[in-house]
């Protein structure tokens, strides 16, 4: 039986500092990656600053709905440190998926987890959970 699809989960230290403060770069990476690795936004990124209890520079969280699942981005800029997941219900190429994300953030060292999900899903329905289902339209 096949998965669902890939979840890559990456784990960035010893970043660029200012990179991790970068809303700006956070929305841009959420709203390009998706078409580079071959996904389709659902919906517009949405990146937004703050300040972690105890923390003095504020850190950007960042996600995007694509139509294969999703993407996110939370940064530590105190930490120098970034989370990343890239989860979708289609392949893709996850090389190529971390060379960009840790590139992008200036990252000296990562970790990287992939998880095959779904490797139970069910690929086909029985027929009889479809019932029929009638329209009225108003004239």
């Amino acid at each position: 039986m096949r998965e669902f699809g890939q979840h890559l989960m990456i784990d960035a230290s010893f970043c660029n500092r200012t990179k991790l403060t970068d809303q700006s770069l956070v929305y841009d990476i959420l709203n390009n990656l998706p078409k580079k690795l071959g996904m389709h936004k659902m919906t517009l990124p949405y990146a937004v600053k703050w300040l972690d209890p105890g923390a003095t520079i504020p850190g950007i969280s960042g996600f995007v709905m694509i139509a294969e699942s999703h993407i996110s981005i939370h940064t530590f800029p105190e930490k120098d440190y970034v989370f990343i997941d890239v989860f979708s219900c289609k392949g893709f190429d996850v090389e190529d998926a971390i060379k960009l994300l840790v590139s992008a953030f200036g990252a000296k060292k990562y970790t990287k987890k992939v998880i095959n999900r779904g490797t139970d899903f069910p690929r086909s329905h029985p027929e009889h959970i479809y019932e029929k289902v009638e329209i009225a339209v108003a004239k």
